[in-house]
């Protein structure tokens, strides 16, 4: 018998909250998107800004003031000194774009610690440099991951959910042509990203693919509570963060895949009797117990992660932290119960039966 934390027969009115939910949920994404804008963008890291960073660890602690007059002189552009990890002893030194290579930047970054802190010793642990162009490449690349990253979820669901593979082929091909035409007339990728993303949402409306409209909005809503959080927290996005954003999109999207399962399998024992409202609402409970062991697993492997890991994984552990927790709230709160705004979808045909079940060829 399986670990059951709540029982199947629970009957929780998640349906009834909806609108509750709803305005929580906005007013999450619009405080992260003022504070986006209120701070004229997000804070990049040197992946996606350009420029130089350099890790410096110090054999004992050593005063933010000393180590900023120490490299005062060095005449390096757009210089920023800041703690890094759990202790005093580790610090980065950020550096806006340079000409310089990054050889020398080591050489200048050493020679100035050398003559203004002589108490102390120091190793430079890392140095990483990215070009300004580079950097507006990656970050395209990365919001177009992510896009593509959600356009194949939708035909997936629209296929495995609504049997309707032909309305899906002909979104991604309308998809790729507009982007294409959109291309053609000079629109920058980020922008084009943008476009296509809304492009997907009229699509799915239009052809009344109900589940994969619904899957959209929440993991669209996952990722911009997520960013809204790191803008809020002024931690700067970089690879890692992306990574992270990826793996919450999938991750949140195998909980919703588990619920929609339920709507749709109840949905076939039980249209005639129940109301869609009652249908979504009991899906939602049946699964209530595996939603919340699979997410509280992993938000315990995720706390742990974030507070043993390091510096280095910190940023990452923080954003898969935030983004499942968002996740599973979704999963009950937005993706389930928007189905039933969007209305109830058409009569899907029965499953071929499997070879050995009753009734197979």
């Amino acid at each position: 018998m399986g670990l059951t934390l709540i029982r199947h027969d629970t009957n929780i009115d998640f349906v009834g909250m909806r609108r509750i939910a709803y305005v929580v949920s906005i007013a999450a994404m619009l405080i992260g998107l003022a504070s986006v804008a209120f701070k004229g963008g997000l804070s990049y890291g040197i992946d996606f800004a350009g420029g130089a960073i350099v890790q410096v660890k110090f054999d004992r602690p050593v005063a933010d003031a000393t180590l900023k007059q120490g490299l005062s002189g060095t005449d390096l552009p757009g210089l920023v000194v800041q703690r890094f990890g759990e202790g005093e002893t580790d610090y980065l030194i950020r550096i806006s774009h340079t000409e310089e290579r990054a050889d020398v930047i080591r050489t200048v970054v050493a020679e100035a610690l050398e003559t203004h802190i002589k108490d102390a010793t120091f190793e430079i642990q890392r140095l990483e440099m990215v070009g300004p162009k580079v950097g507006e490449d990656l970050k395209a690349k990365a919001v177009e991951a992510l896009y593509y990253s959600v356009l194949l979820i939708a035909i997936y669901i629209s296929g495995r959910f609504e049997q309707r593979w032909m309305a899906a082929a002909v979104m991604a091909g309308a998809l790729a042509g507009g982007m294409y035409v959109l291309g053609m007339l000079g629109v920058p990728r980020v922008w084009l990203v943008f476009a296509a993303l809304g492009l997907t949402f009229v699509l799915c409306w239009k052809l009344r693919l109900n589940f994969a409209l619904g899957a959209i909005v929440a993991l669209v809503h996952d990722v911009l509570v997520t960013v809204g959080v790191l803008s809020l927290l002024d931690k700067e996005v970089d690879l890692n963060i992306v990574a992270a954003l990826l793996t919450l999109v999938g991750y949140s999207l195998n909980d919703t895949i588990i619920v929609y399962d339920r709507i749709r399998e109840t949905l076939r024992g039980h249209r005639k009797e129940w109301s869609y409202a009652h249908i979504i609402n009991a899906s939602i409970n049946q699964t209530l117990s595996r939603t919340i062991l699979t997410g509280g697993t992993t938000l315990a492997v995720l706390l742990v992660l974030f507070v043993l890991g390091g510096g280095v994984i910190h940023d990452f552990a923080l954003t898969m932290l935030v983004g499942v927790f968002v996740g599973i709230l979704s999963s009950i709160f937005v993706a389930s119960p928007i189905l039933l705004a969007f209305g109830e979808p058409d009569e899907q045909p029965e499953p071929a039966p499997r070879v050995g079940q009753e009734g197979a060829v």
